[in-house]
């Protein structure tokens, strides 16, 4: 098994946090490996719902989330499965106390997939969740120094 954990942290106050993590049609900005992404089964975001989200590199495939536990705005929680592996992941949103919100997140990868396009499985994992998650909170500061301005 591999585990990955992550942590980082936004200016962005939870609410905006979540508003930002729960668009899908923003996770493009953060990662430019993703194809199509969407909503096969369910309400988005509701527990035993399911997103397909096509990746098209390092190599083309499609990952299946399907959501075990959602707590607006403070926790979600879903199990992937994709080329031969199954990951739970979790991702934990906490409002800082003096504002914004710290973000944590991590997974636990088991299968029998252990090479992706060269590297090991849990580096390839480990490297892209540290720039997902980084460039979503790059996102929600944006967003959180938008919405000073508008006031």
């Amino acid at each position: 098994m591999v585990r990955v954990e992550h942590s980082v942290a936004t200016s962005a106050d939870i609410d905006l946090t979540w508003k930002i993590f729960t668009n899908i049609f923003l996770w493009r900005r953060f990662a430019d490996v993703y194809g199509d992404i969407e909503w096969s089964t369910g309400s988005p975001w509701q527990v035993g719902s399911r997103l397909k989200i096509e990746i098209i590199r390092p190599l083309k495939t499609t990952v299946d989330h399907v959501i075990t536990i959602c707590t607006p705005p403070k926790c979600i929680a879903w199990i992937d499965h994709a080329i031969g592996n199954t990951m739970e992941q979790w991702v934990q949103f906490e409002a800082k106390q003096g504002g914004g919100t710290l973000v944590r997140t991590w997974a636990d990868l088991t299968g029998s997939t252990k090479v992706v396009a060269g590297s090991p499985v849990g580096e390839v994992l480990k490297n892209f969740v540290a720039s997902w998650y980084d460039r979503f909170c790059e996102e929600c500061d944006l967003a959180a120094q938008q919405e000073l301005q508008l006031t």
